[in-house]
Parts: structure tokens; sequence; C-alpha cells
């Protein structure tokens, strides 16, 4: 906590116009020391990069497990965990990328434990701090774009240039041959194939013969092939797309994708379900997700027609794209039956203001109750709901910690208060 004092304290005395000169060359540095340190182990792996607003956690997982079942050993760097073959760490630094040493400290890890490929999220921020830079790239899957983090880049056009920045390393990477993959329902997603590689993939649901939304998993066809996965949602079709555009290219088989996908785990902390007991006094299903943008967030309670939803939510990430507070609140209103706002990670911004600014998009306020006490909101949220009512959990997903002030940090699990309350809710029926 100290050090982040002080570094808090050093940005506020140096003067920012400085900050903006020194601050490239500072970073780029740093990414080459890393490799230097850690011996350029990109060279000597097969190295995926993922990218886009949302998806990038999920279509990681889906291709891990594709390629796993196809016989490789993989490593994985992702916002839910680190992966290097059977070795598994949750990620706790609260940031999908973290920096440059550990990103090559990583890769070398993965090298020497035997892996033949890594998968890499790589972030906007990360590129903005060239933490993608001296990383060889054979692949990228660029999944979508909708405007997050627009305070910290200065304009969408910035942030998506930075996206853009991964592809063109894509570009430049020294390996044979290179893949980019892109969404191109994605009005964004040409731009991310623009570039000269070897192997240019677009992907769109045209490229279906049929896709179906069930109630616990989702069905693609292609041609005569049906892979059914046990994902739900249309997004999660776009990110199982995303994923088979890229083993296919690699040579992987149908057979092996259905075999990878049919029996493929939940995903931490998004759409991830949860149940009451059986000796319940009701029945209710809780849903952790980590939809933190508006779009996210419509998709996600999209997801869930013709069901009684109660949305508890609050909005990541103080002193960061505050526009966005108004219009999450008035999603939720227009899906949800009840709405419980709460506190996310408000960092040095008063959480109750950041709630107040959401309230402001809730036009029907009998629907909206403020706890700003996270699990009391989710508790409350049990209590309330009716049977066979949906509890939906948005906005930290698998996130390790409350952020508060100055760098102070609470150890949190939206997964494990949720299975904690419903237990809580059983023992209360006894």
């Amino acid at each position: 906590m100290y050090m982040a004092q002080l570094f808090s304290l050093l940005k506020q005395l140096i003067p920012k116009s400085f900050l903006n000169i020194v601050r490239p060359p500072y970073h780029y540095a740093l990414a080459y020391l890393a490799d230097v340190r850690y011996k350029h182990p990109s060279r000597e792996i097969t190295v995926i990069g993922i990218t886009g607003t949302k998806g990038k956690s999920t279509v990681t997982e889906i291709l891990t497990r594709i390629l796993e079942t196809e016989g490789h050993t993989v490593a994985s760097l992702s916002t839910i965990q680190f992966k290097i073959a059977d070795k598994i760490e949750r990620n706790l630094f609260k940031m999908t990328m973290p920096g440059r040493f550990f990103v090559q400290r990583f890769l070398r890890r993965a090298v020497m434990a035997g892996c033949t490929h890594a998968i890499i999220e790589i972030t906007s921020e990360g590129a903005k701090q060239y933490r993608h830079q001296f990383l060889e790239l054979d692949a990228l899957v660029f999944t979508n774009l909708t405007p997050e983090h627009i305070e910290s880049h200065g304009s969408f056009e910035k942030y998506k240039q930075a996206k853009l920045a991964i592809a063109k390393r894509v570009a430049t990477s020294t390996k044979r041959p290179r893949f980019l993959v892109a969404n191109v329902d994605d009005e964004h997603g040409t731009a991310f194939l623009n570039f000269d590689v070897e192997n240019v993939l677009p992907y769109s649901l045209k490229d279906l013969s049929l896709y179906s939304l069930h109630k616990d998993s989702v069905s693609l066809v292609f041609g005569d092939v049906t892979i059914r996965v046990p994902l739900i949602g249309l997004f999660n079709v776009y990110n199982i797309l995303a994923a088979i555009t890229l083993a296919r290219s690699f040579g992987i088989s149908f057979t092996t994708i259905d075999k990878a996908l049919r029996t493929l785990p939940p995903v931490a902390g998004r759409v991830e379900h949860f149940t009451t007991s059986k000796d319940a006094a009701k029945h209710i299903t809780a849903v952790v997700d980590y939809a933190h943008t508006p779009d996210s967030l419509e998709k996600l309670y999209q997801s869930f027609p013709d069901t009684y939803k109660v949305c508890v939510l609050g909005n990541t990430g103080g002193g960061r794209d505050s526009w966005k507070r108004p219009e999450m609140g008035a999603i939720a209103e227009r899906y949800c039956d009840q709405i419980i706002l709460t506190n996310e990670d408000p960092y040095d911004e008063n959480p109750r203001l950041i709630v107040e600014q959401m309230a402001k998009g809730i036009q029907n306020k009998e629907k909206l109750e403020i706890i700003m006490d996270r699990r009391q909101a989710i508790a409350t949220a049990f209590a309330e709901a009716p049977e066979n009512a949906y509890v939906l959990i948005s906005g930290k997903g698998t996130d390790p910690y409350i952020m508060g002030p100055h760098g102070t940090k609470t150890v949190w699990s939206d997964a494990e208060v949720v299975k904690e309350e419903l237990a809580n809710l059983t023992d209360q029926s006894h």
C-alpha cells in the first residue's frame, strides 16, 4: 500500500506534459529489456494473441481446450488465470496483461515446461504501454470493439488504434505463416484484416448454415457438421466461431473440435451459473458475469428472455468511463424486473456518487434499491427473488479485489459470496 501511495504522489508532483513525453520510450525500453532478459521466448513457441473489447477470456479458454484435445501442450495468460500445461494460478493482478517482465517470464516458463502454444489476451492498455512489443506473434484473434477505456485513451479512435497496433505487430512478426482472424460482423473487424500476412481469416454468422440458442447451450452448424457447446447466448456463438476459425486454419478437424467442446467446462466469471440446492425453500439461479460495458450488459440480459430477473450491478472502475453510468442504469431498467445498485470498484471516487449517477438512468424508481455493501446486495437479491427467478450479478466476474482509495483493496470473489449466500438461503429454509 505504501508503494502505491508513493507512486500516486509522484504522479501528482511530476507535470503531466513531461510524463506524456517520457512514458512511450520508458515503456518501450522495458519491453526490450524484458525480452532480452528472458532470451526471446516468443521465438520458441507458437504465440496467439486475443484482443477485443469483450470475449477475450472465453475465446482463450475455448481455444486452449481445442488445442489440448488435438494433443498440444498449452499455456494461457488471461484475465481469469495463468496456465502453463497443467499448472494453473488465479490472476490476482487486477489487470488482464501484467507487466512486460511478467509476460516474458511467463513465456520462458511455458517453453521450459514443453508448451507448444501460448495464448495471450492483449489489451488496449497493454498495447498503449508497449507490452505487445517484442512478442513474436503467430496469430491474432479480434472479437469486437465497443467503447471502453475512452478517458484513458483520450478518444474511441485512439482506443481502436491501440488495438490495431496489435494486428500490426503480427504483420511485423518474424514468424511464418502468420494468421489474422477477425469478426467482420463487427463494423471495425475488416480493419484488423488490412495487413500483409499469409492468412487473412474473416468470420461471420454467415459462415454458419444455422445456429441455435438453447437454455443451457448453443449449437453451430457448419454444412453437415453440428457443434453443440454448453455455453449460452449469441455472444458465445461468436466466441466459439472465433476459436473454431483459427483452429480450422491450423488444420484441426471438426471431429476434434466437437470432442473438445461438447464437454467444455464453465468459464469462470463468464455467465457462470449457480443454483440453490434441492432442499432450499425456493429455486433460484444466480449468474456471475464480467459484463462491465453497456453493450456487454445488454447482451447478458438478452440471454435470459422470458425470465424474472433480479439484477445486481455497479460500475466498473471509479475515475474512468463515467459516461456509461446512466446508460447502464437505463439498460438495467429495460431488461430487469428488480434492480439493486451496489459498490464495485470505486478507487478514489465516492462510491455512493457513482451509484447515484447510475440511478439517474433509471426512471422507474420502484424497481430500484441501492445497497452499497456488495455482499448484502447479493443476499438481498436472493431473499427477494421469487421462485425460479434469475439473479444476474455483473461487473466483476473473477476480479479478486474490490478496489478502494489510495490503492487499497479488499479481497473479493463474486462466485464465493454467491455460493455462501445461496447456502445461507438453504440453511434458513430448515
